[in-house]
C-alpha cells in the first residue's frame, strides 16, 4: 500500500496539508465539499503537491514536518514541484472516453 502526503490549495492559495492511504478518493471528497470543515469553509479543492510513501509512519512524519513549516517554506516546496500551481487532480472523477483502435469501417464483432 502507498500513503500520500498532499497539499490542497484554494484559488486564493489558502493551504491544507493532509495524509491519506487513498489519494484519489480523498481529493475527490475535498473537491465535492466533503473534506474537513476548514477545506469546506475556504474552498480548498486544488491538489498542488503530493509525495508518496510505502510506510504510514514516514508519511505521518512528513505531514507533521510540513505542517510545522512557515508558510513561505510550504510555498517554496509547491513551487519547486509545481511551479504553475496546476491542479494535479484536474479531470479526476470525470467520465473517461473509450477509444477503439482498428481500421476505419472494420469491426471486430460479427453478427
Amino acid at each position: 500500500m502507498r500513503y500520500h502526503v498532499y497539499i490542497m490549495a484554494s484559488c486564493s492559495r489558502i493551504l491544507y496539508v493532509g495524509v491519506t492511504g487513498c489519494l484519489m478518493v480523498r481529493v475527490l471528497r475535498h473537491k465535492a465539499g466533503q473534506g474537513s470543515a476548514f477545506t469546506r469553509k475556504y474552498r480548498v479543492h486544488r491538489l498542488v503537491y503530493t509525495q508518496a510513501f510505502q510506510n504510514i509512519g514516514d508519511a505521518i512524519a512528513r505531514e507533521t514536518q510540513i505542517k510545522g513549516w512557515a508558510r513561505d517554506k510550504k510555498l517554496t516546496l509547491i513551487r519547486l514541484h509545481n511551479p504553475t500551481w496546476e491542479d494535479l487532480a484536474a479531470g479526476w472523477g470525470e467520465p473517461a472516453p473509450m477509444q477503439f483502435k482498428g481500421k476505419a469501417g472494420s469491426s471486430r464483432w460479427s453478427e
